[in-house]
């Protein structure tokens, strides 16, 4: 008779060869998440900056936390199985779970690639906001300005290199039959139920990735070198669009930014923020900043047109005239020997849509409301340059590239009083019609120049001209009419674009230089957001947000010089221009007049990007504050131009004051937008005071 016991202990263990099925797993997804984040450090190289080779690697260790943490949510189907003796041989349906969960994240891993190099963050809820945007246009915009089929079938294969894995380890650690007759005691219940608890403990413990207390392990925890982007290497990017498909599930007035100061505090710190001498403030229990401007007669300049032009992608970093390298901006560098340029300008965003609230409706970048002209806010009343000038009688054009549909232009800008907009599809015979935006460049200031020069002489109008080839897929003309830039690596293309749109630029000039109406015309030229490439600085990306502000118009570098490095932003815009035009006007605007300013006045701008975070900055002078929802408040100053640097002065004097500044700003207009107290008259435009001089 046969040795029973001696039997069931040469009897394989299901639950030891499964226990190392799962460990086996793991370390193939951990191994897989090392070399994804390898490879968006190889990809984007041109980041490292100064970041050490210690600095990296303490990167990596960080990584292997955050990627434990959603390695544990891929297992965890096996760490289940161990309550069921059926569930644990069901081998075949765990392999093509592990399968599909690695291809999945491998595939959200090679869209990080450009990703980073485009916005400098790990996937977050951009991502979301291109998905509800126009499917067609996205589409579009992917297929032509990635390789995409490239990436397919790198992924494709990739994918089938898994199966091949996870088919191996499979075969490495078989089970035995399920039906046998002898069960090893490891396999029955009592142990497997110890074996699973001890399981849990170690998952929860692997899936919170910190021994503390309190919250599990924050995007933060990866911040703990003076490297942003060995710090943005650390976190998993998968795991940070979890965090933001939560928070898009979620009400999205959870992102609010929480109020920190008693409201009356708040307000008094606002205003004396932005009210001048020559401001008298309008008394109001709702209206937050709501005042009458009178400029000085002496600020004035002899103009009665506008035509403000914002520039797609206009990175101040490579703007000639502020140092950049490459001559990819001559014709602007011509025309700002014409006029006044801002050096320390800055978007309020990081995206077209945000530029254009903020410049052209003068309200700022909000957390919770990054998005805002799609939002039910965008209904609301505001004190932007369409309803300042159209109380004025100024007749309007709005002329673009692309579809109004997008962002909802027309929407937005409709409800604000533009009434003639130009767009994709009102053009005749263009050199460029690029199947995602729309035409060229060249085709937009064409047209624009067409219609300038086609008004009645002596009606007094203003224009917003926007750009749109310096952005992926590059609406570029076959035959180049510019030296297309090379020797820059992975920016070529875009600078080429922006060379481009440069030499649109200055052929609109060119036309329009002799009208009539150039003579009376303030041209105001800027940036709408930047561009990365090279080393991130701050975590605050200054190179994504400094723009060149140029005002061209008769008598402007007379009065108030060539260069001026006050701290603006694009809310200021609606106020400088508004000073220029002279005359009393009432507005609420989230910004100053730049050129009315008291005596040494460094100027201030508060700025977000894009995304679904509560991080914002403050910029005064040469200082920027940073403060987000998970780390502590930084402080920096901070270098542009041909020596750009950052360095650190968190815990200086000043910072407390420039903290609370710019709590009391978040926290005030973030109350203006949710009780539609932003317009002149609150609510009705009936009332509009706008008097021409």
């Amino acid at each position: 008779m046969p040795n029973t016991n001696s039997t069931i202990a040469k009897s394989p263990s299901a639950l030891k060869n499964h226990l190392c099925f799962t460990l086996s797993s793991m370390l193939a997804l951990m191994a897989m998440y090392s070399l994804l984040r390898f490879a968006l450090l190889f990809y984007n190289r041109e980041q490292i900056g100064r970041a050490t080779v210690d600095m990296l690697a303490e990167a990596f260790l960080n990584g292997l936390r955050f990627d434990l943490r959603l390695t544990v949510l891929g297992c965890l189907p096996l760490l289940l199985a161990l309550l069921s003796r059926k569930a644990l041989h069901a081998r075949l349906p765990m392999r093509i779970w592990l399968t599909v969960f690695a291809s999945l994240t491998l595939f959200l891993g090679c869209i990080e690639l450009d990703f980073y190099r485009e916005f400098n963050q790990r996937l977050n809820g951009l991502v979301f906001q291109y998905l509800k945007e126009d499917p067609r246009t996205v589409l579009s915009m992917i297929w032509y300005g990635f390789p995409v089929v490239r990436y397919l079938l790198a992924w494709g294969l990739a994918s089938c290199f898994l199966a091949w894995v996870f088919l191996r380890i499979d075969r490495r650690f078989p089970l035995p039959p399920m039906q046998s007759s002898n069960t090893a005691k490891l396999d029955r219940w009592p142990a497997r139920s110890v074996v699973f608890l001890l399981c849990v403990v170690l998952a929860t413990l692997g899936h919170r990735g910190t021994l503390r207390q309190g919250p599990p392990l924050r995007w933060g925890d990866a911040f703990t070198t003076d490297s942003v982007f060995a710090n943005q290497l650390g976190l998993n990017g998968t795991l940070t669009l979890i965090t933001a498909a939560q928070a898009q599930l979620s009400d999205q007035r959870d992102n609010i930014w929480k109020s920190s100061l008693p409201y009356p505090e708040a307000l008094e710190t606002v205003r004396q923020m932005l009210l001048t001498a020559a401001d008298t403030l309008v008394e109001s229990d709702r209206a937050a900043v709501l005042r009458d401007y009178r400029p000085p007669a002496q600020s004035r300049l002899p103009v009665r047109n506008v035509v403000l032009i914002l520039m797609e992608s206009m990175a101040g970093r490579h703007v000639g005239v502020l140092g950049g390298e490459g001559d990819i901006t001559p014709y602007f560098d011509d025309l700002s020997k014409e006029g006044l340029l801002f050096r320390r300008f800055f978007s309020n965003g990081t995206h077209t849509h945000q530029g254009m609230f903020a410049t052209v409706g003068c309200f700022p970048n909000l957390p919770a409301f990054e998005y805002l002209m799609q939002t039910p806010e965008a209904n609301n009343d505001f004190s932007g340059l369409p309803v300042l000038l159209n109380a004025r009688g100024l007749d309007n054009l709005y002329v673009y590239n692309g579809d109004f549909a997008w962002d909802n232009q027309s929407g937005f800008f409709g409800r604000q009083g533009i009434t003639n907009m130009i767009g994709r599809f009102d053009y005749k015979n263009p050199v460029v019609f690029d199947p995602t935006w729309g035409v060229s460049d060249q085709d937009m200031f064409d047209r624009a120049a067409d219609e300038l020069m086609s008004r009645k002489n002596g009606e007094p109008f203003y224009a917003i001209l926007q750009t749109l080839s310096n952005h992926t897929p590059y609406a570029l003309p076959k035959e180049l009419p510019v030296e297309p830039v090379t020797g820059q690596g992975s920016l070529d293309q875009h600078l080429t674009a922006m060379r481009y749109a440069d030499w649109a630029l200055g052929q609109f000039f060119k036309k329009i230089r002799n009208a009539p109406f150039y003579k009376d015309t303030l041209f105001v030229v800027l940036g709408d957001h930047g561009f990365g490439g090279g080393e991130q600085l701050t975590e605050m990306n200054l190179a994504r947000f400094n723009v060149p502000l140029l005002l061209i118009a008769p008598g402007v570098r007379q009065k108030f010089g060539a260069t001026s490095d006050t701290v603006g932003t694009q809310v200021d815009v609606v106020p400088t221009i508004m000073g220029r035009l002279g005359g009393d006007v009432r507005h609420q605007c989230w910004g100053r007049d730049l050129l009315n300013l008291p005596e040494n006045d460094p100027g201030i701008g508060v700025i977000k990007p894009s995304g679904n975070d509560q991080t914002v900055a403050i910029i005064s002078g040469s200082r920027i504050l940073i403060e987000s929802k998970d780390k502590q408040v930084q402080s920096f100053d901070y270098r542009l131009w041909t020596d750009p640097g950052a360095t650190e002065t968190t815990g200086d004097a000043g910072d407390k004051e420039l903290r609370r500044k710019l709590d009391a700003y978040i926290q005030v207009a973030t109350k203006s937008l949710l009780d539609n107290t932003t317009g002149i008259s609150i609510g009705s435009r009936k009332n509009s005071a706008a008097k021409a001089p």
